[in-house]
């Protein structure tokens, strides 16, 4: 190849790695123990100067592949945080029909984004061809009280993929997250303890409790879609055994059957399946998988006996249960 000024992605991006975020959609970066975000948009198309060795570079135009433009999504993930939520889209992402949002925009439950209108929004999408479908997660839509109303006022035959675990188990996980990011951030922490009880009793105020609140938010939920517009993904059974869980998807999706067990291995290093997609494997990013920190089984046990009610009626509302202790 003889290089010019200019050339185009087709021609040399096909092993470039772009960290963070790609150049079809917009990058965010939010602390997650705060509600703040920075949100930088990638334009259509802007020239990126590329170092291909010594004394050698390039200004590459990156464009989008023609025949390709942006939608609103078909289906949103639209949670719930450690849920498995990146798990799912990057394994769904294996199917050749799907368009994945690389970052989470968090436009519906961030009056400061949907506040920028729909044609924003659709610009952070990913470019598709007319067979694919767009796919976009937040995992804080399924929290919010306004994401439901606000997502049907955009498209209310959307299907909504929400993703859950074991709750007692997501509430340790979501501290285990804040903890390791306070950490990295020289920001002070506490024991687990300390936030899930005070005076002795379950600090029903902590947000990581109210998050595993699942019928509380599954109901607001109901009262804008129908239990049939809404999938519920088994995120303790996706990190087991993926492919009948992303099949299940492929179903509610109207998509063709193309993932396949082949597309998964067991990482004994990491302790979970990673993927493998078109002669390459990648695992999820190393926060993933952390290990949780002992709990005090007193606590826990606490918390497992306030959350069982809780469980029994999300059971009812989505005629369906769980293997949750």
């Amino acid at each position: 190849m003889t290089l010019g000024d200019s050339i185009t992605i087709a021609d040399l991006m096909q092993d470039v790695l772009w960290t963070g975020c790609d150049f079809s959609s917009s990058c965010s970066m939010a602390d997650e123990d705060s509600s703040s975000v920075h949100t930088y948009a990638a334009p259509l198309e802007f020239v990126q100067s590329l170092d291909l060795g010594p004394g050698v570079t390039a200004n590459v135009t990156l464009s989008p592949p023609p025949g390709t433009s942006k939608h609103a999504p078909h289906s949103i993930i639209i949670g719930v945080r450690k849920g498995g939520t990146r798990a799912l889209l990057e394994m769904l992402d294996i199917h050749p029909e799907v368009a994945a949002a690389a970052t989470e925009v968090h436009f519906f439950d961030w009056d400061e984004n949907y506040a920028k209108g729909f044609d924003w929004y659709r610009e952070l999408m990913p470019y598709s061809y007319p067979h694919q479908i767009t796919v976009e997660k937040t995992p804080g839509y399924f929290t919010s009280s306004l994401a439901p109303e606000r997502i049907r006022a955009m498209n209310s035959s959307i299907k909504l993929l929400l993703i859950l675990r074991d709750p007692t188990e997501r509430v340790v996980s979501d501290y285990t997250q804040v903890y390791f990011n306070r950490l990295e951030n020289h920001k002070p922490v506490q024991a687990i303890e300390n936030l899930l009880v005070r005076s002795g009793a379950l600090n029903t105020r902590y947000k990581a409790i109210q998050r595993s609140f699942y019928d509380v938010h599954m109901r607001n939920w109901l009262r804008h879609f129908p239990l049939e517009q809404i999938h519920i993904v088994d995120g303790d059974t996706l990190i087991r055994d993926p492919l009948p869980e992303l099949q299940k998807v492929e179903r509610f999706l109207n998509l063709p059957p193309r993932i396949m067990s082949s597309n998964f291995y067991f990482n004994q290093t990491k302790g979970f399946f990673c993927i493998r997609s078109e002669g390459r494997e990648r695992c999820l990013h190393e926060s993933k998988g952390r290990p949780h920190p002992a709990v005090n089984s007193t606590v826990l046990q606490q918390l497992r006996s306030y959350l069982r009610e809780h469980n029994r009626n999300f059971y009812r509302l989505v005629k369906r249960s769980f293997d949750w202790q």
